[in-house]
């Protein structure tokens, strides 16, 4: 069962140079183990707090951030496009580390959702002895392999729909799908920049949608949000999350091999199957991977597991 959605303590921003800043808020037991909240995108947010139901605010001293660029973090990505180019994992992995010294932090339990999840193997990676455990819901870690079936292969899934993600793309020739949309979404025609923000917003309901047709209609209404979203997802994508070669996820799990993780994931991820949880798990040996058989991109059943799993690392 969820926790009840603790009202956060405090919350702050922490400065971490060129007009930047990340906004932090901390919930739960101030005494009690620290927990490190990673939301998905790029480009995600804390939103309404819904990820401190996945604590015991008794036992956790919950912590949550709002990545670079998005969220209450300040510049907005969409606000400071000229600023794009310090979007990157390291330092997004830097920014995680001034939040946790300016916290007082020493090591924590790290979680987090989709996107999360790369960036929270990614940070463990830099950071192993910072790391008291993992907790990870819809595995990823943004391998090439994966961003193209996400923008390539999962259109045998969904062939109509993404006849029309490729053709809006108005990719070159050569060009991949997510490097025309990051082209686009980084360019100074603002009109261009929110027909690509759309037409991308639209392909992402739909990929998500494999066990809940409903979600195809939903999307990012504000056109701001919008934008920003889409244009960080697009940037880390078409560069492979910044992790090339032997700096990627999959090829570094060996340095944190010690770490006690736990992996959920939906057997109905279409957007990202459940190869890439499992070998995450094959390279972590003490690790768990709960599969949800009838669950998607995350669910009720995901998020049950994966507070269970907390609830054994505090």
């Amino acid at each position: 069962m969820p926790y009840a959605r603790s009202a956060p303590t405090a919350s702050g921003v922490v400065a971490v140079g060129d007009g930047t800043a990340i906004a932090w808020e901390e919930s739960g037991n101030p005494d009690g183990v620290p927990a490190l909240w990673l939301h998905g995108g790029p480009g995600g947010s804390l939103g309404s707090g819904w990820y401190r139901t996945h604590f015991d605010p008794a036992k956790y001293r919950i912590i949550g951030i709002d990545q670079r660029g998005s969220g209450k973090s300040r510049p907005l990505v969409a606000d400071a496009r000229h600023l794009l180019h310090e979007h990157t994992t390291p330092r997004l992995i830097a920014d995680i580390e001034a939040v946790r010294q300016h916290l007082g932090v020493e090591t924590w339990v790290v979680s987090g959702i989709s996107w999360g999840t790369t960036l929270a193997l990614a940070y463990a990676e830099a950071h192993p002895d910072r790391v008291r455990a993992l907790a990870l819901l819809a595995v990823t870690t943004t391998s090439r392999d994966e961003v193209e079936w996400i923008t390539e292969g999962v259109g045998r899934v969904f062939p109509a729909e993404w006849d029309e993600f490729e053709r809006a793309s108005r990719r070159r020739p050569t060009e991949r799908v997510v490097d025309a949309y990051a082209r686009r979404l980084a360019g100074d025609d603002a009109e261009d920049r929110a027909a690509a923000a759309l037409a991308w917003d639209r392909w992402e309901s739909v990929h998500v949608s494999l066990d809940d047709p409903t979600m195809r209609s939903h999307g990012h209404t504000e056109p701001a949000h919008r934008e920003g979203f889409a244009m960080l997802v697009t940037h880390y994508w078409s560069q492979d999350a910044f992790l090339p070669g032997d700096r990627a996820v999959l090829a570094r799990l060996h340095l944190i091999r010690h770490i006690p993780a736990a992996l959920v994931h939906g057997r109905r991820d279409i957007s990202g199957p459940v190869v890439t949880a499992w070998r995450v798990h094959q390279a972590l040996p003490d690790s768990t991977l709960t599969v949800i058989e009838d669950e998607g991109h995350a669910g009720p059943a995901g998020s049950a597991a994966l507070t269970s799993a907390l609830d054994r690392f505090c």
